[in-house]
């Protein structure tokens, strides 16, 4: 395969039982499309057969490459795919895809012409969410307020788990993450928004899915730590470290 358009990076810890069927839904996406894309899936530290389906599906997905990591860890994964793809823009996405898989299309050609950073968005006017307890909403919007008080002011959605880069942007800003866990977003965005790079938000339509690894009280202290360290390395000048060209 020459270099594709598209590269969709797929981090995948215990995925046995979401993957095939999501994998099943991206063949056939791609399969509707004129471009080259590739699929990356990142399997990190999982305690089921997550890896042998994944390779499985080389048999039947000649664009399929997958990349197994020892350590867990959700931002590690990304990382390693994005760094591995060879896309010109590059999308990682959630196993489960809560955002239904044709809204990739929302992040390429033709509907979106030309980005440096693009990532989906709940929280939009266009924004439609589906069957999520009002719970979990609200959960998610207090961590995001405190995101964007303390590191990212003005972007109203830095945690679902679909963002799109382009190619030169990928290469840089992912060289520069340090989290390895869930808070890995908000780092890049902190990242790409030093380089000096524009950020767009998009709206999609997300459904809720039970089955979320979260663990609403450690994960949150873990994310405010996770949050004052991005801070710090921010004033310190460590995601500085290479200019936007």
């Amino acid at each position: 395969m020459s270099d594709p358009l598209l590269s969709i990076i797929i981090p995948a810890y215990n995925e046995a039982e979401r993957l095939p069927p999501s994998l099943e839904k991206v063949q056939a996406y791609i399969n509707q499309q004129t471009y080259e894309t590739e699929v990356i899936v990142v399997e990190n530290g999982s305690t089921d057969n997550t890896y042998a389906l994944a390779t499985a599906f080389t048999q039947t997905m000649p664009n399929l490459r997958v990349i197994r990591e020892e350590k867990s860890g959700k931002g590690l994964a990304v990382r390693s795919g994005m760094l591995a793809a060879r896309g010109k823009v590059r999308i990682f996405c959630d196993a489960d895809f809560s955002m239904p898989v044709e809204e990739i299309s929302k992040f390429v050609p033709p509907q979106l012409n030309s980005m440096e950073v693009a990532i989906a968005s709940r929280e939009l006017p266009q924004s439609k969410r589906v069957n999520e307890p009002e719970y979990r909403h609200w959960i998610g919007r207090i961590f995001n307020t405190m995101v964007r008080w303390s590191i990212l002011p003005g972007l109203q959605d830095t945690q679902c788990g679909f963002k799109a880069f382009s190619a030169d942007v990928a290469e840089q800003v992912f060289q520069l993450q340090t989290l390895p866990g869930w808070s890995f977003d908000a780092e890049v965005l902190v990242i790409a928004r030093q380089l000096g790079y524009q950020i767009k938000e998009i709206p999609i339509t997300w459904y809720y899915k039970p089955g979320t690894r979260l663990n609403i009280i450690q994960d949150s202290i873990n994310m405010a730590i996770d949050l004052w360290k991005i801070r710090r390395n921010a004033r310190r000048g460590n995601y500085a470290r290479t200019k936007k060209v």
